[in-house]
């Protein structure tokens, strides 16, 4: 079995574009979609637009929870913007995703963790640092689940992690947004260090899944551009450097 994790594209066409053409070339058996799909300073009209026909197995990230749960006043800015395009054809997909999904009995995924869209699984925020979790801390959200690969997403951050009981965790990270702050639990800044459309490859040898981070380039330029003509300076950095 082979596939292919996205996640964390937020309305960035531009990136998912490049991304989906570049997953062409690895001939996957299926693409999944681990949320946060719209929200941004970006173009989430035509990412669902782009993303409907191809039916991928998908489930919500905490921004779509958001959009379906919020009144429209009390949304932040990426929110807002999704809120204000998305289309009725848009609404009726979100709200059929499921929050979580498992896929072939062994495949567990997820946003955030288990249960909560909102808690980083292979990070944890400490003050103001961000660090990898032990496995201690990571065993405690799934130390009720079988699967033998868990997909997540939300920190934006590439990362996997082979537990002792033989189970993968894998972030691949975000195909559209490199960096961003946040003040929960405590303020901290997430950046992968670069531009570059994120995701990854996974494939199963026997028992055993193999993980490959796919960095894509793209016109990442492009995406500033846009973000600036929406009023969303602060993504500009994030875009071009994958920087804050």
């Amino acid at each position: 079995m082979k596939l292919a994790v996205i996640s964390d594209i937020h309305g960035n066409i531009f990136a998912l574009d490049a991304v989906l053409h570049d997953i062409e070339k690895h001939r996957v058996d299926c693409v999944v979609n681990l949320g946060d799909i719209f929200s941004g300073g970006l173009c989430p009209a035509e990412t669902a637009q782009r993303l409907l026909p191809l039916n991928f197995p998908t489930i919500k990230g905490n921004h779509e929870r958001q959009l379906l749960e919020m009144q429209p006043e009390k949304m932040g800015l990426s929110d807002s913007h999704a809120y204000q395009h998305l289309r009725p054809e848009h609404w009726d997909w979100l709200r059929k995703i499921p929050a979580e999904l498992t896929l072939h009995d062994e495949i567990l995924m997820v946003h955030g963790v288990p249960g909560n869209d909102s808690v980083y699984l292979l990070e944890e925020v400490t003050g103001t640092n961000v660090r990898a979790s032990s496995s201690e801390r990571i065993s405690k959200y799934i130390e009720h689940q079988s699967a033998s690969l868990i997909l997540c997403g939300h920190t934006h951050i590439p990362r996997s992690l082979n537990l002792g009981s033989g189970c993968l965790i894998v972030n691949p990270g975000s195909v559209g947004l490199q960096a961003y702050d946040d003040d929960q639990p405590y303020y901290h800044k997430m950046e992968s260090g670069s531009p570059h459309a994120r995701y990854a490859i996974l494939e199963k040898y026997g028992d055993k899944w193999s993980v490959a981070f796919q960095k894509v380039v793209y016109n990442w330029e492009e995406a500033a551009k846009v973000a600036l003509a929406n009023n969303r300076p602060d993504w500009v950095n994030a875009l071009k450097t994958g920087r804050m």
